[in-house]
Order: C-alpha cells, then structure tokens, then sequence
C-alpha cells in the first residue's frame, strides 16, 4: 500500500511540476557579435524558436557585443553567440549555432533529453 501512495505521490508532482512550467516566464539573452550572417541566423533561430514554443512568456534582449561589452563581460560571455537562459533557474548558456532547435529546446528545459 505504501509503495503505490508514493507512486500517485510522484506522478502528481511531476503533474504539478510539467503544469508550472508551462506557465513560466522565460527570461533570456542572446549576446552576438556584430551584423554578420550568423549572428542574423542566430537572432531568426531564436526568435521564431520563442514565438514557437513560448509565445506570450517570454522576454528576449538581443545584445551586440561589440556595441555593449560591459554586458558581456557582467555575464562572462567568452564565445558569440550565446544564448544565456536567466529564468527559469537554472542559469543555463548555450553556444554556438543556435539552428539546431533540438538542441535548444532540450537546453532550456522545454523538451527532455533524449
């Protein structure tokens, strides 16, 4: 008897726990370096990936590195692009190619890991 309680106790927190992630609000950062094609491709990726997956509860700041290095350096940013994911926690950075929109969704926790 015991056992089954914990198991309806686990399946309704991982109930409660898939239902507030769907309501949370994302806070994130895309640092890129410069008007180049990849930092274009970048900042297409990830808007559309939000638009996609999180539209309406999400706020994303584009930063050019090089016009704001402050920025970068407050948030240690050492390689373009780089997305930083402030909420939810946890913290998590992203970096490099953003196409790969598997990869990303798993990085910030809106997909498990395969």
């Amino acid at each position: 008897m015991r056992k089954k309680r914990k198991k309806e106790d686990a399946t309704a927190a991982l109930a409660r726990a898939a239902k507030a992630q769907a309501k949370a609000q994302y806070v994130l950062k895309l640092y890129v370096a410069g008007v180049t094609p990849r930092s274009s491709g970048a900042i297409r990726s990830i808007t559309d990936l939000c638009e996609t997956h999180l539209q309406g509860r999400y706020a994303l700041e584009i930063i050019n590195i090089y016009q704001q290095p402050a920025l970068a350096a407050g948030d240690q940013i050492i390689a373009a692009p780089t997305l930083l994911k402030k909420l939810p926690l946890p913290l998590r950075r992203l970096i490099g190619d953003m196409a790969n929109q598997d990869k990303i969704l798993v990085g910030l926790d809106l997909r498990p890991k395969p």
